[in-house]
């Protein structure tokens, strides 16, 4: 049958009206790098019923936009142009992605991103199809950023009937939903501040192997990953230092914990946060729960630490003499050979308790702070490092001590009855400690900064495992004929563990290399000065142990002690001065703002003019700055050539400054210019070394 088109076309259209009705999204808007259009998720908008749409982000290969809170960069923003009546939430923002450029943490988006909103209609809308406009900004970036936005609407049917999800769109809301934050968490999460830090700790089982913390308040600078606290894997600590720019706490931290998957099909997943902001650790956190933070290995490590004390050999040969002058004292009766035993042990034991109590009573500050936060602090990892290279120097043999100890402790122990069997107890205490095993060394660093009670329970393994042999020969001295004799062996044995305190002590420094190369405030010299401070301990013990023996006369002994002294000095004041955060780099420069024509009229005044385009969100101006401005070599150079420095920051939109980008042909920062004397300005590479800085400055010089 043939129809005319006056009969079909009516027919088709009626046909084709559920489609044609459909919401249809925004046209494909392209800024550079990122396209964007706004799409419906309902194929009509029904009067009174919300309305979610969504803004699709497409970013080119190896581009970002940021999260909706970031340290480096902005997030998105959406300006809306509604129809009357109508009201748009906030936007909701899908976990984000962690970036890690040369050590500075963003969290940004990559690829395809879907920033959902809520519309709510009025009830009652006379039109057919509403329009919903917007303007939205972004910040794009790769190795340099560029400011972007588009501006454009989606039309959308309005209908009474039910509304349909789009068929287009369907899948994208769906995937976002899937891939939302939950509000559900599986474990506790305790915040609090630490002078200029924030403490953010997690509890319980089968904790994630790493945690991010994206705070949507730009409360902290982002850290690299989550710090396991040592010893216990149901607690996860994340530290951050507080961001600068804050000028109050809020009340709670809001944010993110990511998860990140163990492979590419598995993104990883997100939890949202709110939590007070406390003052102080809360009393049950693991920061302060004893059981919490001490283990089995620990213990294992302390007692056979307090063993293998045994075998030192300002110990050692005195054993088998010790345990006979208890038999010799009690005659023939078993009974008074144990006493003696369980005397001498006891001896030991309070004299470990006492160092106990004083170690604890000098830090007794950091109780205040919650335990563990000891090995957090560069101070105090110097000081682990410089107690245990003594260690592992007196055991090499560059020094002794402990001969003196021998001679007034020994009118005690010459004593007799049970008196001289404790007073031996201690004194063996005395004469052991500067002879710290390798295993000991470990333990006692662990006590350190452990809560009270687990420090004195490591203590007192340490003093079990060093009388353990006295008491087991007291109860049984036959087993003195099992055992070796003293001799040369034993200062090899000696001389050979104290490798492994050498190696603690390495370990040690890789910590600290970590903390002041990674925390805000320290340069890379800062290192230096610790390294040489061991240096400087090395030589102070090498000349109390070469001109500060005891068999040396009275004049060479008290000068070498006072060299040693001072030279010990001035380590621990060179160390210390590198573990103090300090202004370096560019933050120790004289930076003045830029202007429109600054830069050309004081160059041709004769000066030399460095003007540096730089924003906040701008990874590559930070790494920038990192690199040049910590080196000395520049730094003297800037100061020689009385070089004016000129910052032009560009974090908020400014129309002078993208407008000078403009006359050399830019849009993006970072962009760096030297002016020499009545010459057109240098224009320096994106990505920056000391060399290349030092170059364009002479020939400034030289024109």
């Amino acid at each position: 049958m043939n129809l005319k088109p006056t009969q079909w076309i009516p027919g088709a259209l009626l046909l084709l009206f559920p489609l044609l009705a459909s919401a249809q999204s925004s046209p494909v808007q392209k800024d550079q790098h990122v396209a964007a259009r706004l799409i419906g998720e309902m194929s009509h908008i029904q009067p009174g019923v919300p309305y979610r749409v969504g803004l699709l982000l497409q970013h080119d290969p190896g581009w970002h936009t940021y999260w909706k809170s970031s340290t480096t960069g902005y997030g998105t923003s959406i300006e809306w142009n509604l129809p009357g009546g109508f009201t748009v939430s906030e936007l909701a923002w899908p976990g984000p992605e962690v970036y890690n450029s040369s050590d500075i943490i963003d969290f940004v988006y990559k690829d395809e991103v879907l920033l959902t909103a809520v519309i709510t209609p009025p009830e009652t809308i006379r039109e057919d199809q509403v329009e919903i406009g917007f303007t939205a900004d972004w910040l794009m970036c790769e190795k340099v950023c560029i400011p972007g936005g588009v501006s454009s609407s989606l039309a959308v049917p309005v209908a009474t009937d039910p509304a349909r999800p789009s068929a287009e769109w369907k899948s994208w809301f769906e995937r976002t939903d899937a891939a939302a934050p939950s509000e559900d968490l599986p474990f506790a999460v305790n915040i609090w501040t630490r002078g200029e830090r924030l403490v953010l700790e997690v509890s319980g089982d089968s904790l994630p192997e790493a945690l991010y913390f994206f705070s949507d308040q730009a409360l902290v600078e982002p850290a690299p990953d989550a710090e396991k606290i040592p010893g216990d894997a149901r607690n996860h600590r994340l530290e951050f230092p507080l961001n600068a720019g804050l000028s109050s706490l809020p009340e709670k931290a809001t944010g993110l914990l990511y998860a990140p998957g163990d492979s590419r099909e598995s993104a990883g997943t997100y939890w949202k946060i709110a939590q007070p902001i406390a003052s102080g650790p809360p009393p049950e956190s693991a920061a302060t729960a004893p059981a919490a933070r001490i283990s089995l290995f620990v213990l294992l490590l302390a007692f056979a630490g307090g063993l293998i004390l045994n075998l030192m050999p300002c110990v050692f040969p005195v054993l088998g003499i010790k345990i006979m002058g208890f038999v010799n004292q009690a005659g023939e009766s078993r009974g008074k050979i144990v006493a003696h035993g369980l005397t001498f042990t006891a001896g030991v034991l309070i004299s470990f308790w006492t160092l106990a109590g004083v170690l604890l009573a000098l830090r007794s500050g950091g109780s205040q702070l919650g335990w563990g936060f000891q090995l957090q602090s560069p101070g105090f990892v110097a000081v682990l490092a410089f107690l245990l290279f003594a260690f592992a120097l007196n055991m090499s043999g560059l020094f002794e001590v402990g001969q003196s100890a021998v001679g007034v402790g020994s009118g005690l122990t010459a004593r007799g009855g049970l008196a001289g069997s404790f007073f031996s107890g201690v004194l063996a205490t005395v004469v052991a400690t500067p002879c710290a095993a390798p295993f000991l060394a470990p333990a006692l660093g662990a006590a350190l900064a452990l809560p009270p009670v687990s420090s004195i329970l490591v203590f007192t393994l340490i003093a079990l495992g060093l009388s353990t042999p006295y008491l087991l020969l007291s109860i049984f001295p036959g087993m003195l004929r099992f055992l070796p004799r003293p001799g040369p062996w034993m200062e090899t044995f000696k001389q050979f563990m104290g490798f492994l305190l050498y190696a603690t002590v390495a370990y040690l420094v890789w910590v600290l290399a970590g903390q002041l190369t990674d925390a805000g405030g320290y340069s890379a010299f800062s290192l230096l000065k610790v390294l040489l401070g061991l240096v400087l301990l090395a030589l102070a013990l090498w000349i109390y142990g070469r001109w500060g023996a005891y068999h040396r006369p009275s004049k060479s002994k008290y000068t070498a002690y006072v060299v040693a002294a001072l030279l010990a000095g001035a380590s621990l004041w060179t160390a210390f001065s590198g573990t103090r955060a300090e202004a370096s780099g560019a933050q120790a420069l004289n930076w003045e703002k830029w202007e429109p024509g600054k830069a050309e009229s004081l160059a041709r005044e004769g000066s030399i003019v460095y003007v540096d385009f730089t924003a906040r969100w701008c990874v590559t101006c930070q790494t920038n700055k990192a690199a040049v401005f910590s080196s000395g070599k520049v730094r003297d150079k800037l100061r020689e050539l009385d070089v004016v420095l000129l910052k032009a920051d560009w974090t908020h939109q400014d129309p002078e400054i993208s407008q000078a980008l403009a006359s050399f042909g830019r849009s993006a920062v970072p962009f760096n210019l030297i002016y020499g004397e009545d010459a057109d300005p240098e224009i320096l590479p994106e990505i920056l070394t000391p060399s290349i800085v030092l170059e364009a400055l002479e020939k400034a010089q030289g024109r």
